[in-house]
């Protein structure tokens, strides 16, 4: 039960939200996170239903979210779980880039749900595709949608993490920006609601899948995360590719697969020695949308993961895999995976 001793907590990250544009007519040409969240927080107009709530916040970082680095995730990660844990704090919002934001909604989602859900508290995540200074910029109003999902009564909403764009929620687990300028870019092909009237087939949905996901895993100390990276498979490609990063000493791959998570016939023999020399590999889809087939060669398969997400998943499945007191069971890389990639298909 929420009460007027608690405060809301908001951590900026930088991004566009808090971007400035040399000249505000032109808002192609600006430079992220150059706005302190507590000047973006002293523009808005406070939602009446929040009154005598105090909002506090504390800046993470001030960046161009292209630049997010594992480090800083581990900085937001720890803040929001530290949030979570403290009873004077209601719920949390965090202001970010659009163009990682989906990595750091579903690392978010895979270290902080279950404690979201267990202390009944929300985390929303929002940016903007405008930057503060620009005419009809959209921060304003998603900072201001932000607070108002922190700070709805429970009972019309599962606790959880959260995030809004345009008018709408959907699961930061769902976010992924599918267009360069439109201003739902991060949710606009997720499954979402809007803000101000919860739709009850989204809201059955969200509560399923809560329903169905593990305990949140262990956030990876700074400079400790496992060395994972993406590679597109294509028109062309070649198996030096894949041989060249053999060599570098890479813990995970996450190929970007054609179609259902296809890979170039050049590449089979390459990755399987990489398997062989227990590379984890995982195969997600190019596309953007869909499952990927869980019955092909090379790798374990990403589910509906796109490729930055299934990166993530991994990092933090590879981690909880070789820390066991962390993570509370001793189990392999592919059933922590699992645990963040296998839900629901929605």
């Amino acid at each position: 039960m929420k009460s007027s001793a608690q405060h809301i907590l908001v951590l900026g990250m930088g991004g566009t939200i808090a971007g400035l544009a040399r000249d505000p007519r032109h808002p192609g040409m600006y430079e992220a996170g150059r706005v302190s969240i507590e000047s973006l927080l002293a523009g808005i107009q406070i939602d009446p239903a929040l009154e005598g709530f105090e909002i506090q916040s504390q800046q993470i970082a001030s960046i161009d979210s292209r630049d997010l680095s594992e480090d800083l995730l581990t900085q937001l990660g720890m803040a929001v779980k530290e949030a979570l844990h403290d009873s004077a704090v209601l719920g949390v919002v965090v202001t970010h880039g659009t163009d990682t934001i989906e990595e750091t909604g579903i690392f978010l989602d895979a270290v902080c749900s279950k404690a979201a859900q267990n202390q009944g508290k929300r985390v929303v995540l929002t940016g903007a595709m405008l930057p503060s200074n620009a005419m009809g910029a959209d921060g304003p109003l998603n900072l201001q949608a932000a607070l108002h999902w922190v700070g709805n009564d429970i009972s019309n909403c599962p606790p959880g993490i959260f995030a809004i764009f345009a008018g709408r929620v959907c699961l930061a687990r769902d976010l992924a920006k599918r267009h360069t300028t439109e201003l739902n870019a991060p949710l606009r092909d997720s499954l979402s609601s809007p803000v101000h009237l919860i739709n009850p087939s989204w809201l059955s949905t969200v509560r399923a899948i809560q329903a169905a996901s593990s305990a949140d895993l262990p956030i990876p100390p700074e400079k400790e995360w496992p060395w994972v990276e993406i590679v597109m498979s294509h028109a062309g490609a070649r198996p030096e590719t894949i041989e060249r990063l053999a060599s570098q000493g890479i813990q995970g791959l996450v190929i970007a697969g054609t179609g259902m998570g296809g890979v170039h016939s050049v590449w089979q023999a390459p990755l399987q020695s990489l398997e062989s020399d227990g590379v984890a590999i995982v195969r997600a889809s190019r596309t953007g949308a869909g499952n990927v087939s869980p019955d092909r060669l090379n790798g374990v398969s990403a589910g509906d993961l796109t490729p930055p997400k299934a990166r993530i998943a991994l990092q933090l499945a590879l981690y909880a895999a070789a820390h066991p007191a962390e993570s509370a069971k001793s189990l392999g890389w592919q059933d922590f995976f699992a645990r963040i990639a296998v839900l629901l298909e929605h």
